[in-house]
C-alpha cells in the first residue's frame, strides 16, 4: 500500500482576546506550567520485574491505576510478595492508608495490571486484576466507601471476596486490558478485549449500580488488509483510551495490529498502523467514524472492521513502529486529543528492531480535532529516548501536556494552537524505570498533575513506587 502524506505540523494562530464591558480585555489564560510539589512513597519494596519492556505497576494504559474521587486519592499495585493492595490518603496527605487484598499476581506479566473504577450511583470502588488473555480476578468494595471517605474505616472487611466474574457474570475466558469509565450518568463501564494480541476484539459491560450487564463486542478481528507487502485476515484494534466528553459524548482512538507479518516490510518490526477514531452518542451502544456515519453495533452482527470507511484519522502503515494504546483526552469543548508515536519516514521507511529503531529516532505527535473539525498534527520535539508509551492531559485552560517516560514533562499551550511545546520537567531526580500511570481524575479535581512511577532497579530485584504532584495553572 502506497504509504499516503503525514497531516501537516503546522496549526492556526488563537483567536484574539474577546473585549468585556467598559472596552476592559480579558487577561489572556496562562500556559502550560508545572510547579514540583511533593512526592510520597507508596511501596519500598514494590515487585519489579522487566516483561513487555514495562512494569505490571507502571503500564500507562491502566485506567485507572491512580485516581481521584471526593477529595481522597486511591492508589493500587503489586507488593514485592505479589500481593495485590490497594491504598488510599486525603489530597494533599503525605501518609497513604494500605489495604491488602486476598490475591497473589499469578505470573510475571507485565500486562496483568489492576485498574480501578468508581460506580458513582452506589459508592463504590472496583478493581479488577491479573490478566492477560485469560481470566480476570475481580473485587468490589461496600457501598458508599468512597461516598464519606473521612467516617469511613480503610479495612480490608470493607473489600468483598475475590471474584473470577463480575458478580457471577463471566464475561470472557480470554480476557485483557480491564478499562474503567463512568457514565454521565453515575454508572460504571468495563471495557476489554476477548482473544488475543492480532485476532481479538473489544467489548463493553455496565454496572448499573445493583447488577453487571454484559454489553458485548464492537469491533471485528476480520476483513482483509492489504499493505505494499502483504495481506492480513485477522486483527484486534488496540485502544488509546475510552472517555466521555462533557457533553456526553465517548470518544476512542485506536490503531490496528495485523496478526499477519507479512504486511511488514521487516520481521524485526510491530504491525501497527494507522490512527483510527470513533465515537458514540448513546453511551456505548453504537460506533460512528468521523463523519459521523454508523459503522458498528455493540453486541450486534455490524461491528467495526478495519475495511470500514472514515475510520482513519492519521494514516501510516506498518513500516514506522507505531506504539498501541498510547493516550488520548477530550478538552473543555468536548473535541478529542490523542497523543500517538512512532519513527518518522526521515528516519527512513522501515524499522527492522521496533524497540530499538523506537528508542533512537521514535517521536510522539500531539493529533487533535479543531474547532473547524479538521484533524491537526504536531511534532513534540523531544526525542523518546525509550520504545514506550507518553501520557497526555489537558489543564482547566486546555493546555496540553506529554508525559514521557522517566517522567519528563512537555506543554504547549493552547493559545499558540500547541505549536510551542517545551519541556517544562525533565525527569531529573526521580530514578523512574519508563511508562508512568496519570491520576486522569485529580487534574480536574484540584489542578494536579498526580501521576506514579516506580524506581529503575535490576532482575526481579523489588523497587520504590511512588506518587509525584505538580501544580498546574489555577
Amino acid at each position: 500500500m502506497r504509504r499516503r502524506t503525514l497531516l501537516a505540523g503546522a496549526l492556526l494562530s488563537a483567536a484574539a482576546s474577546p473585549v468585556l464591558a467598559a472596552g476592559t480585555a480579558r487577561a489572556a489564560d496562562p500556559g502550560p506550567a508545572v510547579t514540583r510539589r511533593t512526592t510520597t512513597l507508596l511501596d519500598a519494596q514494590a515487585v519489579f520485574f522487566v516483561s513487555y519492556d514495562g512494569l505490571v505497576n507502571n503500564n500507562s494504559f491502566q485506567k485507572n491505576g491512580l485516581l481521584t474521587y471526593k477529595g481522597y486519592q486511591y492508589a493500587t499495585w503489586y507488593t514485592a510478595t505479589r500481593n495485590a493492595v490497594v491504598a488510599r490518603r486525603v489530597l494533599g496527605g503525605t501518609t497513604w492508608s494500605t489495604v491488602t487484598l486476598a490475591h497473589q499476581l499469578k505470573s510475571s506479566d507485565s500486562h496483568n495490571v489492576i485498574s480501578m473504577g468508581v460506580s458513582k450511583t452506589d459508592g463504590r470502588l472496583h478493581l479488577n486484576m491479573d490478566s492477560h488473555s485469560d481470566g480476570f480476578f475481580y473485587v468490589k468494595s461496600v457501598a458508599g466507601l468512597l461516598d464519606n471517605p473521612a467516617t469511613t474505616s480503610w479495612t480490608s472487611s470493607r473489600f468483598g471476596a475475590v471474584q473470577t466474574t463480575l458478580d457471577g457474570l463471566a464475561l470472557t475466558s480470554q480476557f485483557t486490558y480491564p478499562q474503567f469509565v463512568s457514565t454521565p450518568e453515575g454508572r460504571l463501564q468495563l471495557s476489554y478485549r476477548v482473544a488475543i494480541s492480532g485476532n481479538g476484539r473489544n467489548a463493553l459491560a455496565e454496572y448499573d449500580g445493583s447488577t453487571w450487564q454484559n454489553l458485548g463486542e464492537w469491533s471485528s478481528s476480520t476483513g482483509t488488509y492489504t499493505s505494499e507487502h502483504g495481506s492480513s485476515t485477522a486483527r484486534n484494534m488496540y485502544l488509546h483510551g475510552i472517555d466521555y466528553d462533557v457533553n456526553g459524548r465517548l470518544h476512542s482512538f485506536f490503531t490496528w495490529r495485523e496478526q499477519n507479518g507479512a504486511v511488514m516490510c521487516s520481521g524485526g518490526g510491530i504491525t501497527n498502523h494507522d490512527t483510527g477514531y470513533v465515537y458514540s452518542d448513546d453511551r456505548g451502544r453504537s460506533w460512528r467514524n468521523n463523519a459521523g456515519a454508523v459503522v458498528g453495533v455493540t453486541g450486534g452482527s455490524d461491528k467495526v472492521a478495519v475495511t470500514d470507511s472514515g475510520l482513519v484519522v492519521d494514516p501510516l502503515n506498518p513500516d514506522h513502529s507505531l506504539m498501541n494504546q498510547e493516550s488520548q483526552a477530550t478538552d473543555s469543548g468536548g473535541r478529542p486529543h490523542a497523543i500517538i508515536s512512532y519513527v518518522p519516514g526521515r528516519f527512513g521507511q522501515c524499522t527492522t528492531n521496533y524497540v530499538n529503531d523506537r528508542t533512537a529516532n521514535g517521536r510522539a505527535f500531539h493529533l487533535r480535532k479543531n474547532t473547524s473539525g479538521s484533524w491537526q498534527k504536531t511534532e513534540i520535539p523531544v526525542v523518546l529516548g525509550s520504545s514506550q508509551r507518553t501520557k497526555l492531559i489537558l489543564d482547566k485552560y486546555d493546555n496540553a501536556y506529554a508525559i514521557f517516560p522517566f517522567g519528563r514533562i512537555a506543554g504547549a499551550s493552547k493559545a499558540s494552537g500547541y505549536t510551542d511545546w517545551k519541556i517544562l520537567f525533565d525527569g531529573s531526580g526521580l530514578n523512574a524505570f519508563g511508562e508512568v500511570v496519570i491520576d486522569e481524575m485529580r487534574v480536574k479535581a484540584d489542578n494536579t498533575l498526580s501521576f506514579m512511577y516506580q524506581e529503575k532497579s535490576s532482575g526481579t530485584t523489588p523497587s520504590a513506587l511512588r506518587v509525584i504532584d505538580f501544580t498546574l495553572p489555577a
